[in-house]
């Protein structure tokens, strides 16, 4: 014990095993929604269930584990709900290409970010795209995901007069997922640890007690169905999917590093504006990724939901040590995961609430800036309604770049940003 005390740094971060004990179960109930949301959005791309649920939970406690055990930081990574939405519902549902081909995408994109944690242009990448745009990246996901939350839920259809329309309440799935989404809400508002993952359980036991999910007879189960989907990943056609690659690697860039950074702040670990082991840190991130990608899921990011450990004064990464072994457990409740997702009403509100969530950082937006604002507003815009992060990312760096100019700041740009801009427009086909 001793030894472990030693190796995390307890006494130096003024904690106990007790303490980062309860951080880490804090940070598990506040995440552990990813194991139903993720294999069910995943699900929806003919990858199986079952092989998707193992590859979510190994992925999650691979890259937990090594942010814990290498990097000491109280952070859990786990697939992130944005980007494998963004790989289910644009790149293989709208663009046709087979999920195989998409986990090749992530594996590239996954290594070159391995690569770049290792060198100076990371930091170089990050400093090119401009605050306003990264803070629109991430929300113009949030409404993205939302919107998939939304139409799960049967709360928004199609029509075929105004595109989309509110959903018909009195539908099952439509009146659970309302419920589920309210109940949840007020959980959260009462800061109630978990509340999405509460908020699951809720709606899952309504919609059983109304007959709309049957429990499986045996809900606990040795894993399975890995072999559907483990090293099924291709490289048959990895040229034409240069820009998902790039935008993967960017999206994932940005979540990890803005998340690593904000409960850094949170735990008191960043000193002197510099943020110890970050190297490590981000290798966490994208050995996931790899992990995820050789196991049949999309890409990993660090979990926001950290933040909730780190309030119950997780402070080392054996708090990560714990969240990871919680993962482990939850390895044998497939057949209760499936079971409960079989039902889009629990999941949805999952959806819709984490896309609020990171939307919540347009408040720091420059809305007095044109030259600021209308690309970062025309970025959260294209996202959710052309259900492409590609084309929301390509359409805010070609507007941010053209403002600039026209505005006599062409200066304040940089080069890389102008270099993105030239191939996103050649890739949308301006100069066709």
């Amino acid at each position: 014990m001793d030894k472990l005390r030693i190796w995390f740094a307890f006494q130096e971060r003024r904690t106990d095993f007790r303490t980062e004990i309860l951080a880490g179960l804090t940070t598990f109930l506040s995440m552990v929604y990813i194991l139903v949301v993720n294999p069910s959005v995943l699900s929806r791309a003919g990858i199986d269930f079952g092989g998707a649920y193992i590859a979510t939970a190994v992925a999650s406690i691979i890259a937990t584990l090594v942010m814990g055990v290498a990097a000491n930081y109280p952070i859990a990574i786990a697939p992130g709900i944005g980007i494998n939405a963004y790989f289910v519902f644009t790149v293989i549902l709208s663009d046709g290409v087979p999920w195989q081909e998409a986990l090749g995408a992530a594996f590239v994109a996954s290594a070159l970010f391995v690569a770049l944690s290792l060198t100076s242009f990371r930091q170089m990448l990050i400093d090119a795209i401009p605050a306003s745009l990264k803070t629109a990246i991430a929300a113009g996901i949030g409404l993205f995901i939302a919107l998939i939350g939304l139409e799960n839920g049967r709360l928004v259809i199609d029509s075929p007069t105004t595109i989309t329309m509110l959903g018909d309440i009195k539908d099952p799935v439509a009146y659970l997922t309302l419920l589920g989404l309210l109940v949840t809400t007020v959980f959260m508002a009462n800061r109630v640890r978990g509340a999405i993952f509460l908020g699951m359980i809720f709606t899952g036991l309504t919609a059983w007690l109304l007959g709309f999910i049957a429990l499986p007879p045996a809900p606990f189960a040795l894993p399975s169905g890995l072999e559907k989907t483990f090293f099924q990943l291709s490289f048959a056609h990895i040229d034409k999917l240069l820009l998902v690659i790039f935008t993967v690697l960017l999206v994932t860039l940005f979540d990890t590093t803005g998340t690593m950074l904000g409960v850094g702040r949170q735990a008191g670990l960043i000193r002197e504006g510099k943020f110890p082991h970050l190297q490590s840190a981000l290798l966490a991130d994208s050995i996931g990724s790899l992990a995820g990608a050789l196991l049949g899921t999309g890409p990993t990011s660090s979990f926001v939901e950290s933040g909730t450990g780190v309030a119950a004064g997780g402070r080392t990464g054996f708090a990560a040590v714990v969240t990871a072994v919680l993962f482990g457990v939850m390895i044998f409740c497939a057949p209760l995961a499936k079971a409960v997702s079989s039902m889009p009403a629990v999941t949805a509100p999952a959806l819709i609430l984490v896309g609020s969530l990171m939307a919540e950082g347009m408040r720091t937006i420059p809305w007095d800036d044109m030259t600021e604002a209308f690309p970062a507003f025309f970025t959260m815009l294209i996202m959710p309604l052309s259900y492409s992060i590609a084309s929301g990312v390509g359409a805010g760096f070609i507007l941010y770049a053209v403002l600039k100019l026209a505005t006599g700041q062409g200066k304040k740009v940089h080069p890389l940003l102008y270099l993105f801009a030239v191939l996103f427009m050649l890739q949308l086909g301006f100069f066709d």
